[in-house]
């Protein structure tokens, strides 16, 4: 009997452990064949790459187990793409390490994956995405070239996308999993609320589009729209917000129009990974701060009710503008 009890909490733990794997493998798979659908170079190297966004949270929700999952999509991926069975595997190893390094210095700087606190928007941008995906777009590009499926002169025009996708992928979609996962039930929400968000969405993809397929420079369109979505909404509205911005200007890209037009391919990918970083700069740090403070008022306010409970507990008797120390401050106030 008590092996039996022994072994049922074990094989429910394999078991929930086999599931988050799958689900993870499918999550990555499903979101590259969208992030394929922007393919500039041999019709794998995009300049919007999604699973490292998924690959990231999934390590971030439950550690460093979940790497099979992630190798697993990226070779499912990868190995109808070629160029050989062997490039394949070098490449499945980067964009493995990748987001394994990136979580691994995460956790070094003690991330909260609340994105409440200034050093963790901060992290996951410059350790999460500008740093760690330096691996797999190294290791991917450089593959393409030994293995002569590139020339050497399409080394860094080919890098830049490739690391452009990747950091785009955690620093779009990694927020956006990370809110949705810290979101409760809405209740007693007031209609203008839901008025005004639906109003911010709409607001900011028209102002995306309009930004990013004109021909005039009106990528700083977008910014307005990215500063209420943090100020009102803090995380949840502002990720969404940042998604949208980010795949709209991805797509214009890809396209060569607005901004983009007449410029060749990695003077497109300067320039979208200067406004997506822009973008994600301004939401991620301008919502982390405004949670930041909101969670500092909370705080002194919780402070000041327990000091209030306090000195009416030693004086009960008087009110409370009736005590010594606060009369004392009254006095100096009138002087």
């Amino acid at each position: 009997m008590t092996s039996q009890k022994t072994d049922s909490p074990r094989l429910r733990d394999y078991a929930a452990h086999a599931l988050r794997l799958t689900l993870v493998t499918a999550a990555y798979y499903g979101s590259a064949k969208l992030g394929l659908e922007q393919q500039l170079v041999r019709g794998q190297v995009t300049p919007f790459w999604p699973p490292t966004g998924i690959a990231l949270v999934a390590l971030l929700m439950w550690g460093l187990r979940m790497w099979p999952g992630i190798a697993l999509g990226a070779f499912v991926v990868n190995v109808t793409l070629g160029p050989s069975i062997l490039p394949v595997l070098a490449i499945v190893a980067g964009n493995t390490i990748a987001p394994v390094c990136a979580f691994l210095m995460l956790r070094r700087v003690r991330f909260r994956p609340a994105l409440d606190r200034l050093q963790d928007a901060l992290a996951l941008i410059f350790l999460g995405a500008l740093g760690g995906m330096l691996i797999s777009a190294t290791i991917g590009t450089g593959v393409l070239v030994a293995s002569e499926a590139l020339t050497a002169d399409d080394f860094w025009p080919t890098w830049s996308v490739w690391w452009t996708g990747d950091a785009m992928g955690v620093l779009v979609i990694a927020p956006l999993l990370l809110a949705a996962r810290a979101l409760r039930r809405p209740h007693d929400i007031p209609v203008l609320r839901w008025v005004e968000a639906a109003a911010l969405l709409v607001g900011t993809t028209v102002a995306s589009v309009v930004a990013t397929r004109s021909s005039l420079n009106l990528l700083f369109l977008a910014v307005p729209f990215l500063l209420w979505a943090a100020f009102r909404f803090q995380l949840p509205g502002a990720a969404p917000c940042a998604l949208i911005t980010s795949v709209v200007a991805i797509t214009a890209g890809a396209e060569g129009v607005g901004p983009f037009s007449g410029q060749d391919l990695l003077a497109k990918m300067v320039i979208l990974q200067a406004f997506n970083g822009t973008v994600a700069l301004t939401s991620l740090l301008l919502s982390a701060t405004i949670a930041e403070r909101n969670h500092t008022v909370r705080a002194l306010r919780e402070a000041c009710e327990r000091l209030t409970e306090a000195l009416s507990r030693l004086v009960p008797d008087q009110p409370l503008n009736h005590h010594p120390a606060l009369r004392m401050e009254d006095d100096k106030d009138g002087k």
